[in-house]
């Protein structure tokens, strides 16, 4: 499997891509940055950092999206951390990001490789809405698309109805639902059922290599965070799994949806919503949106056990 990543690391980010770079089967061909967690070159900077760390040294990283197409940029340090490595980044990469922006990336590397790559979206969709912009082929040229955002059945997380990814770029979520990629959303409503809690936390630290000694590091400040704030000794690792998922999607059971993304609501903006009615209509979201979309695989279930079994063997 050919992988192209775009990602805002972030901790989360950082457990997704020593997944990855674990996995035999797993080639990542190149990796963008976009705003999010933290701004697009520090995204940047801290992917060629854990790329490194695994001796992915050869794969390039582009500079994406620095700010969401029309709403102002948000960005969660209080989350993870001053530098999105929850204070424990360390010095920068000798390596540089290229010259041409993750949109130019993804699109020069869809056109020389069709059908051949899957796309793992990690952060606001910008970068990948811009792509299609650049080149309206490109849901026809890579192979399928995952996304980790939305919240289909269960409440948001950064506000009552929206996952964060998506609420920071509900524009850019608009363009690339509406674009036609064959499309896997791992939203909430899965992510949060695959919480790691600190006995889990306590086997990484046990573990004896240098990811799993910077992994223990920087996921601290964030494990404690998400502790208080969920009242249990219990955090979600919402990227990583989005990137298994990808890699194993028999995982998880989904279903297929029409989705659509609020762009107006006063309290809504930015909730990804299915028509989940039990009607006699294989498209039924189309009355309430105007438009027949191609429809989503969302996630509904995963097997959060082998998963965090899985997490813990790709970074021994």
């Amino acid at each position: 499997m050919r992988i192209v990543l775009d990602t805002d690391p972030g901790v989360d980010d950082a457990f997704a891509i020593f997944y990855l770079a674990a996995q035999p089967d797993v080639e990542l061909v190149a990796v963008g940055s976009v705003h999010g967690n933290v701004p697009a070159p520090v995204a940047a900077d801290n992917a060629l950092r854990l790329l490194d760390l695994v001796g992915l040294t050869e794969v390039p990283v582009a500079v994406g999206a620095r700010e969401p197409l029309v709403q102002p940029l948000h960005t969660a340090e209080f989350v993870h951390g001053p530098d999105g490595l929850g204070g424990h980044a360390g010095p920068l990469s000798s390596r540089r990001p290229v010259a041409e922006s993750a949109a130019e990336q993804l699109v020069r590397l869809a056109r020389a490789h069709p059908a051949e790559l899957t796309v793992v979206a990690l952060g606001p969709l910008t970068n990948i809405a811009l792509a299609t912009m650049l080149e309206p082929t490109l849901p026809r040229l890579v192979k399928s698309l995952t996304v980790m955002g939305g919240a289909v059945t269960v409440p948001g997380n950064i506000t009552p109805y929206a996952d964060a990814n998506t609420w920071h770029d509900p524009e850019a979520t608009d363009i690339v639902l509406r674009a036609g990629f064959d499309l896997t959303l791992v939203g909430l409503d899965v992510t949060e059922t695959a919480r790691a809690d600190f006995a889990w936390l306590n086997r990484l630290a046990a573990l004896d290599s240098d990811r799993a000694r910077y992994a223990h590091a920087i996921v601290a400040h964030y494990a404690d965070l998400y502790a208080t704030l969920l009242g249990e000794k219990v955090f979600t690792l919402h990227d990583p799994l989005a990137a298994a998922l990808t890699v194993d999607p028999a995982l998880a059971t989904h279903r297929e949806l029409v989705l659509a993304v609020e762009l107006t609501g006063t309290h809504t903006r930015g909730q990804i919503v299915a028509d989940l009615r039990v009607l006699a209509r294989e498209t039924n979201i189309e009355s309430s949106i105007g438009q027949a979309r191609r429809a989503a695989k969302v996630v509904e279930s995963v097997q959060s056990g082998p998963f965090l079994e899985r997490l813990l063997a790709a970074l021994a």
